[in-house]
């Protein structure tokens, strides 16, 4: 059986509303992006490199995490993020052939021995953020069930943690802001508590993307797909 590369967050599609199972296919079968799909900006894999930097830091020098953090337990120490790099925190399922790939923003060691892991988003705590809460779901549970097959990081706790920036502070405060050098920009963190499902959740899905990684042909799409619609123009212009 041929491997199957798969990321948690790949994986995770499958759990949305608008799920469709014909571009799914074509996203496993073009090595993991649909075409023309556009990447994703930069500056938020630089801005949550920078946080936890920040967090790391104030932890090494006062074995704890900054007072803004939101409470998540009594935590001992974090992994480094040489071992959460994808290329490490892997896991090969040898039911479904499919290696499951991930890159955990962070893993927090607690004073029980297991590990509470957390995902970071820049952006707002809203209604529209949470539209995406099924995919994160999925993806913080595949990080946990790597870890757990693993043998390597035992779970018991899943978090979200939205990082907010503050733009909307008066102008009168402008000044505190801002010297010679450029601005800052300050950030407020909300946790939003994932549950930690069994192991089966992720062990479905992936039987499920094998099985439509597996058709030799794309399957019927979701009525009302946008990507399925722009496809078959992209389709017709090339068959004239």
């Amino acid at each position: 059986m041929e491997m199957l590369n798969i990321a948690a967050r790949t994986l995770g599609q499958m759990r949305m509303p608008e799920f469709c199972p014909r571009c799914f296919w074509i996203q496993l079968r073009s090595g993991g992006k649909l075409p023309y799909q556009t990447p994703f900006p930069g500056i938020f894999h630089s801005i949550d490199k920078y946080g936890k930097d920040i967090i790391h830091d104030y932890f090494d020098r006062k074995q704890k995490l900054p007072e803004w953090y939101p409470d998540i337990g009594n935590v001992k120490s974090y992994l480094s993020s040489q071992k959460l790099h994808w290329t490490k925190f892997r896991y090969e399922d040898a039911e479904t052939g499919i290696v499951l790939q991930g890159t955990p923003d962070d893993i927090f060691r607690m004073a029980d021995g297991k590990h509470h892991i957390v995902d970071y988003k820049t952006a707002k705590a809203t209604k529209k953020q949470d539209e995406l809460f099924p995919l994160y779901e999925v993806q913080l549970n595949v990080y946990a069930f790597i870890g757990n097959r693993r043998g390597e990081f035992p779970t018991t706790a899943l978090s979200l943690i939205y990082v907010e920036p503050m733009t909307d502070i008066p102008s009168t405060e402008f000044d505190g802001v801002m010297d010679d050098a450029g601005f800052a920009l300050n950030f407020m963190a909300t946790r939003k508590k994932v549950e930690l499902k069994g192991e089966e959740f992720v062990a479905g899905l992936m039987r499920r993307a094998r099985e439509i990684y597996e058709r030799s042909r794309p399957p019927a799409g979701r009525d009302g797909c946008e990507d399925c619609e722009k496809l078959e123009r992209v389709a017709g212009l090339t068959r004239g």
